[in-house]
Formats: C-alpha cells, sequence, structure tokens
C-alpha cells in the first residue's frame, strides 16, 4: 500500500468490535501492519436520534450516510457497517462486495426473570425498533404489546432491567460479539423467526475506482458469506425495502445448492406472505431476485381482492 489505511465505523462498542475484526483480517491476509490501518470513528444520525423510529427520520440510511459521506470524501478508505442496517440500493460510487464471514444470524430473546416467550404473563410489553420482529413475535402471541426500543445493546438491557420492557428481542450476532451470551433467555431458530436480510454480516465498502482498496478487500471477502448476503439482498432490492419494509430473508447453502427462505408483512402486519426456493450456487443472485419478484406479486395480488 502506498499510504495508511483508515477505516471508518460508527463509535458504538458493538460497530467497533467489527471494525476490529476487519482491520485483523486485513492485517492476517496482507503485509499490513497494526500501524498501517487505523479505525476512525463516525457519529451518525441514527446514533444522535434515539427516541423515535428510523423510518420516520429517513431510515436505514442513518446508520450509513454520515459514512459513506466520508468514503466519498476520501477522509477514509474502508467503512465497516452492520449489512442489515444498509439500505438495499447502494450508492453510486461506493461498492459493498466484501463481505466478513458470518456471525449467527438468529434473534434471541432477554426477559428479566428468564421467563421464554410462551411463559411471558398476557399483553406483555416487548421492546423492538423493527416491525419485522413486532409482526413475527404477534404471528406467535398476538396478545403481546410490542414498543418502541432504540439504543445500543447496554442501553436496551438497562431499560429492560429498569422495568420498562417485560422481554427484549436483538440479534444473537450483537450479544455474542459483545460475550455476554450468559443474558440469553431464548435463542428462535430462523424457521420460527426468519432473520432481517443480511443479519449477522459485517460488510466493507469502498469506493468503486479505488483500485488498490479493492485488491486489499479481495483477499478478506468469506466467498460463502458473499453469496448469501447478495441472494437476501436481491430480495430486498426487488421490495425496494427499508425499515417501514417488514422483510425477513435467510438464506442457506448445502453442497452445491443455496436456499433462500423469506416472507413479506403487509403494512399494517395483518397479512403475511412467504416463500421458500432453492436453485444451484452458481444462480443465487438471481434466485433472490426470483424470491423476491415472487412475494410481491403475492402482496399486490392480495390487495386486489
Amino acid at each position: 500500500m502506498s499510504k495508511k489505511i483508515i477505516i471508518g465505523s460508527r463509535g458504538s462498542k458493538l460497530a467497533l468490535i467489527y471494525a476490529q475484526n476487519a482491520k485483523d483480517k486485513i492485517i492476517q491476509n496482507t503485509e499490513l501492519d497494526d500501524e498501517d490501518v487505523i479505525i476512525k470513528e463516525i457519529t451518525t444520525k441514527g446514533d444522535q436520534v434515539q427516541n423515535i423510529r428510523l423510518s420516520e427520520v429517513g431510515g436505514k440510511g442513518l446508520f450509513s450516510t454520515n459514512i459513506e459521506k466520508e468514503l466519498q470524501d476520501k477522509k477514509i478508505d474502508i467503512a465497516v457497517h452492520a449489512l442489515k442496517d444498509m439500505p438495499a440500493i447502494e450508492t453510486d460510487d461506493l461498492i459493498t462486495d466484501t463481505f466478513l464471514e458470518r456471525n449467527d444470524p438468529r434473534e434471541i430473546l432477554i426477559t428479566k426473570n428468564k421467563k421464554k416467550l410462551n411463559e411471558l404473563k398476557n399483553n406483555a410489553i416487548i421492546g423492538t425498533s423493527s416491525y419485522r420482529r413486532e409482526f413475527q413475535i404477534k404471528k406467535i402471541r398476538s396478545d403481546l404489546n410490542c414498543k418502541l426500543i432504540r439504543g445500543n445493546v447496554d442501553t436496551r438491557i438497562k431499560k429492560l432491567n429498569d422495568g420498562l420492557y417485560d422481554a427484549i428481542i436483538l440479534s444473537y450476532a450483537g450479544i455474542k460479539s459483545l460475550s455476554i451470551e450468559d443474558k440469553i433467555t431464548e435463542v428462535f431458530s430462523t424457521q420460527e423467526i426468519i432473520p432481517s436480510a443480511g443479519q449477522g454480516i459485517i460488510s466493507l465498502q469502498c469506493r468503486k475506482d479505488d483500485d488498490e482498496i479493492i485488491s486489499v478487500l479481495d483477499k478478506i471477502n468469506d466467498q460463502e458469506t458473499s453469496l448469501r448476503a447478495h441472494t437476501e439482498r436481491n430480495v430486498l432490492k426487488v421490495l425496494e425495502g427499508d425499515c417501514e419494509t417488514a422483510v425477513g430473508a435467510h438464506a442457506i447453502i448445502e453442497g452445491d445448492e443455496i436456499i433462500l427462505e423469506a416472507e413479506l408483512f403487509s403494512l399494517d402486519g395483518s397479512k403475511r406472505f412467504y416463500e421458500k426456493k432453492f436453485s444451484k450456487i452458481e444462480n443465487a443472485k438471481t434466485l433472490g431476485k426470483e424470491v423476491g419478484q415472487i412475494l410481491k406479486i403475492k402482496s399486490n395480488n392480495s390487495y386486489k381482492r
């Protein structure tokens, strides 16, 4: 490299762990040393606005726009994102085509008294910031009340312990990365609750014309995770998914096949559209678009009736 590499990241404890993972991978797979790769903390609007849904103030881009701007302005060379927090449509002059090996994509429940979901009292209050999780939980137990919760993992657990909620739903990947698995009450299979597209995946973004950085990122891209990520995100691209769109998508690879399971909820959560398909691995990206299209047609047809 002709210069030091600057990695841009949100400043939360979890985001900085992700950035460090990316830095470690770069050092392990290149001739760069610790001092050649610098992590720069960047404040995003998503971190500043903590009391309302992201969809009401700009959607998923609130976590990525500031970081992408620094990338475009050449103040950083690589942006680190939790893939599930990124808008489905790529910013024009940037490319997100590098993914670290996927962490656990499942959802988990944390309760104060270690009661599982089916043991919670009637009308218990569940903390979540996601319409998808809200609708999925209500399909399991319609009596539960979902209430908005924002903030980092520590903040959410504190709100639970302060009695503001009876339970909270989070991603397993975040809890694992923070090494606080002992807090978990219940883990949901990906069949019980289909995760968000890209959940548990750290993605690395750079400028499209930065050949030097692209060659570094090529060395650390996990091929299987990359296939799964593109397949799931292609569902979102067809559905134009953002925070308002309650979509779950999860792909797994078995042998030479990729299996994709996805669901879409109506805006009020009363209707669920589901599809599961598989194809040969070489058709992975097409599979995501096909499933997205099927869900779109199912959804449109239901509104025509």
